[in-house]
């Protein structure tokens, strides 16, 4: 008996749908898939969501003063002649941050290796490179889906059938977080 469903795939395209697959599901919390993948993908994701619950407290907050460019009205930078050249206003503010413990920086770098790198492109700018921004998901899962989930031991996923596939008959599945 095999421990894991081959999809009629090679390995390389397997590790490759099952990550894709997993990345989608924890950015828009359901897919539709057929009932196999959706098997192997509940494995992937339930992992990584058992990891992110593991880990969800256990950080430190430390205050932080950093220079920042002071801004104008419009979002510019405010320059000043000093000596006769234009230089940048600096201002010093603080800030209090989120410090990983090794253990969960452990964990969300393993989190990372599993997930895509997701970009979101506004719907005004579509087509256009410069207004992208990448969504942390490693973030997403340890800020929203784990304080979710951290009273729940294990089942964060629900496969629910939703009938054949036309073309091909195979079973349609939604697979979504509970």
């Amino acid at each position: 008996m095999a421990k894991y469903r081959k999809l009629g795939r090679n390995s390389s395209q397997r590790k490759a749908l099952i990550r894709s697959q997993v990345t989608a599901l924890i950015e828009n919390g359901k897919i539709v898939t057929t009932e196999a993948r959706a098997k192997e993908v509940r494995k992937q994701a339930e992992k990584l969501i058992t990891l992110a619950v593991k880990e969800k407290d256990n950080f430190e907050t430390v205050t932080v003063s950093a220079k920042v460019a002071k801004k104008d009205a419009e979002g510019k930078r405010v320059k000043e002649v000093v000596d006769g050249k234009k230089k940048t206003v600096y201002e010093t503010v603080e800030k209090e941050i989120k410090k990983d413990k090794p253990s969960r920086l452990h964990a969300r770098k393993q989190i990372a290796k599993e997930l895509y790198v997701v970009k979101e492109v506004p719907t005004e700018a579509a087509g256009r490179k410069r207004n992208t921004k990448t969504v942390d998901l490693t973030n997403k899962l340890f800020d929203e889906i784990a304080p979710k989930y951290a009273d729940r031991q294990g089942g964060y996923t629900r496969i629910v059938k939703i009938g054949l596939r036309k073309g091909d008959a195979a079973m349609e599945v939604l697979l979504e977080l509970v």
